[in-house]
């Protein structure tokens, strides 16, 4: 498949397809191997054809079924090296690195890819744009700020997969225990849906055609709350850009290059 497609995204698994007619990465497995495998074909896409894996960083909601997924397709893994290091730790099996620094663009068959920090409680967090035929796509999930840097790597992008992952009263009044709080609204954390929509008021252009709501909380959040939000700081702006949910669950649909 020519295109871009959130296969899950939240707790309990995040991965995203992005591909040409020549070049297919995943970034991030956070779920099991089987159950990638039966998004990928969801999709039309074999999983035996994908080139690569990017990891954002070393949370086991990104990685969990990469050491099956990669040693059954033979397939590298492109992480920074503290990254890297923080996933051998874990020390399931070997795995084909390949390293990348973080803020130095590189070349993968024919999409160019430029990983770039983030604030989270990871080794060494990033996230990722994409440039392919004349499309610029950003991912940037899981950070709790953003910074000038994200703001600054994610101008001018034709599609946005950004975090909404919280309401901050939501949170408050939540079961979870103390720590769980403090840390998904801490700047090491994760973006609320206010700091989504301030973040999308910064860098909206006209050419941006579609943003996914990335990372919602299941208890602190809800679809309907953080499309509205976000929907009504595109409309302040006068911005038709099409708003839509990646889901934990399911396939979102997907954007067709």
């Amino acid at each position: 498949m020519n295109g871009f497609c959130p296969l899950a995204s939240g707790s309990k698994g995040n991965s995203i397809y992005v591909g040409t007619e020549t070049t297919k990465l995943l970034v991030d497995v956070g779920l099991s191997a089987k159950a990638i495998i039966s998004k990928l074909e969801e999709i039309q896409v074999d999983p035996s054809q994908i080139d690569a894996v990017l990891i954002t960083h070393e949370h086991i909601d990104h990685i969990r079924g990469l050491y099956v997924f990669c040693a059954k397709y033979d397939i590298p893994v492109f992480a920074n090296s503290e990254t890297a290091k923080a996933i051998l730790a874990q020390a399931k099996a070997p795995l084909k690195f390949k390293i990348f620094s973080t803020g130095e663009s590189f070349e993968y068959g024919d999409i160019e890819i430029h990983p770039f920090s983030i604030q989270h409680d990871a080794a060494d967090p990033v996230a990722f744009t994409f440039k392919l035929n004349g499309i610029k796509i950003g991912v940037c999930a899981d950070l709790g700020f953003a910074s000038t840097l994200v703001q600054t790597q994610l101008k001018n992008c034709d599609y946005l997969y950004i975090e909404a992952n919280h309401q901050p009263e939501m949170v408050h009044a939540s079961s979870r225990p103390m720590i769980y709080k403090q840390r998904v609204l801490s700047r090491q954390g994760h973006l609320s849906n206010e700091a989504c929509a301030n973040l999308l008021g910064n860098i909206a252009h006209r050419e941006l055609k579609h943003v996914y709501l990335a990372h919602l909380s299941s208890e602190c959040n809800s679809p309907d709350l953080a499309l509205k939000i976000i929907r009504n700081m595109l409309d302040q702006c006068g911005m038709n850009t099409e708003v839509s949910v990646a889901y934990q669950d399911k396939v979102a649909h997907s954007i067709l290059f």
